[in-house]
């Protein structure tokens, strides 16, 4: 199943954001509950702080389905990140993933 990638960036600080990043960890429970094959974080800067934005990787059997899934995301329905949905294209290497 094809593995896609939601990266997004704080619009507003990290303050405002913590509700809807409590809000986010509880869907990604519920989702993975419910069999859905995804992963969530953070990035961090050189210094191990973080820098404002994260990584959301998923299985979707489309890039429709996996959209229709993140639009459901409350840090997308909090209106305080900017994000993209890509789909990833494994070319060399092996992570384990399945």
């Amino acid at each position: 199943m094809p593995w896609f990638v939601k990266q997004e960036t704080f619009l507003r600080p990290y303050a405002e954001m913590k509700p809807h990043l409590q809000a986010h960890r509880a869907w990604v429970e519920q989702l993975r509950e419910a069999g859905t094959v995804l992963s969530s974080g953070y990035l961090v800067d050189g210094a191990g702080q973080p820098g404002g934005g994260g990584l959301l990787l998923l299985q979707a059997e489309t890039y429709a389905e996996a959209e229709a899934l993140i639009q459901s995301d409350p840090m997308l329905l909090s209106g305080g990140v900017a994000w993209t949905l890509q789909q990833w294209q494994p070319a060399v290497g092996d992570l384990g993933i399945s």
